[in-house]
């Protein structure tokens, strides 16, 4: 008896399982073909921890431009520094993508290039000074990777030491402080050996060989589509302004009437008086003789451009930024001494210092600027901000 009695409870129980079973399948199987356009697929290779990438890749190659950054670009094709031998492809910014944010290309897989670049400071940090792959400190502050397409001089880092960008976007990895790696040979294979990447390779390159050429080129097309061009600013550009608060209207004009243009901006449009494109800084940092120096010190630590250069001139010179985004980008200056947007100009109001080198807009002792006219530069320097840049899914993190 209490064996018929248990042969048919295990048929019970077992009959029950096979429900459970069942429906079970039937859901994932449901759930499996549900299709939703907006659902991101594993990345080439499918590994565990692997990029989630796009079933039809992001669009990197198509720059909408408002009118009057389309003309500036038009009458001055050279301010794009894309070279004619490592064009954008949706393929090879996808690429680039991966490895901007793959902790893997540093020597013990912690730090990527986005671990001091990140979306939503504008790829800034938001620190002093950043932090490498052991927790020692940079020397600069972390610059911007927005726009770098735009800037005639090719030249990158605060000291300008990189001759393009292709240079620039290999030097943190095998830096000693950023993130380590003995040697872009040692990359090489590290790379090749994450299932993810021979693929990734071969759609950007035509073949799956991973070299430190194509990391170059593939990291460039992806920092060169990373474009700022939709503010409030360039809107009004097309409407005179009329969306400007009387106070961002009088900082607009201020930034211009106290030349911070000549140093911020494209000297096309400083010539011409109006539509300013806050886009390309003409005035790279190099001194031409006029100066380039914004008299933070009178005896500099950190002499910048003059510590590449060994030239007198170049002494406490860095590369100019571009002002967009300026709202997100802080803290300021090359060693990130000035916390907020409000330091930065009591500076210029107050802090000038007699540098041989500074430039001829930079009066020692400072602007005749009071503090209501400070306040008014602020306000206008957020209407530079694009707040689409922040969630732009292009340019966020496939991980």
């Amino acid at each position: 008896m209490k064996m018929m009695f248990a042969n048919r409870s295990a048929n019970i129980n077992g009959a029950h399982h096979g429900i459970v079973v069942l429906l079970m399948s039937t859901v994932l199987f449901m759930l499996a073909c549900h299709k939703d356009d907006d659902v991101t697929h594993p990345g080439p290779g499918g590994g565990t921890g692997g990029p989630q990438l796009p079933a039809v890749p992001f669009d990197y190659t198509t720059v909408v431009l408002p009118a009057h950054l389309a003309a500036a670009l038009t009458n001055d094709p050279l301010i794009d520094n894309t070279p004619a031998d490592n064009p954008i492809t949706n393929a090879g910014a996808t690429l680039g993508r991966v490895l901007y944010y793959d902790k893997h290309l540093s020597v013990n897989d912690v730090t990527a290039c986005a671990t001091c670049h990140h979306q939503d400071k504008a790829f800034t940090d938001g620190l002093v000074v950043s932090e490498g792959h052991l927790g020692g400190q940079t020397r600069r502050n972390a610059m911007p990777t927005v726009n770098a397409r735009y800037f005639r001089a090719k030249k990158m880092f605060w000291d300008m030491r990189a001759d393009d960008l292709e240079t620039q976007v290999l030097m943190p990895i095998t830096d000693a402080i950023e993130m380590g790696m003995p040697s872009l040979v040692g990359l090489e294979t590290k790379l090749a050996g994450l299932p993810y990447y021979p693929p990734l390779f071969e759609a950007a390159f035509g073949d799956a060989t991973i070299t430190s050429d194509r990391i170059s080129k593939a990291l460039a097309q992806f920092v060169r589509s990373i474009v700022s061009v939709n503010s409030r600013y360039d809107d009004g550009v097309a409407t005179g302004f009329v969306d400007l608060t009387p106070e961002e209207e009088a900082g607009r004009d201020l930034v211009i009437n106290f030349d911070c243009v000549e140093c911020h901006s494209d000297l096309t449009t400083v010539v011409g008086g109006s539509g300013h494109t806050f886009l390309v800084v003409d005035n790279s940092g190099m001194n031409t003789g006029f100066g380039a120096n914004n008299g933070l010190d009178l005896n500099y630590l950190d002499n910048g451009i003059g510590e590449i250069t060994g030239l007198a001139q170049d002494q406490g010179t860095f590369k100019m930024p571009s002002l967009r985004n300026v709202a997100l980008t802080g803290p300021y200056m090359h060693d990130g001494r000035f916390a907020t947007l409000e330091e930065v100009l009591n500076h210029y109001a107050t802090g000038i210092q007699a540098h041989p080198n500074r430039g001829v807009q930079m009066p020692p002792g400072g602007l005749p600027l009071n503090a209501a006219q400070q306040a008014a530069i602020v306000a206008f320097l957020h209407t530079l901000t694009d707040e689409a840049l922040a969630t732009d899914v292009r340019y966020s993190d496939p991980f």
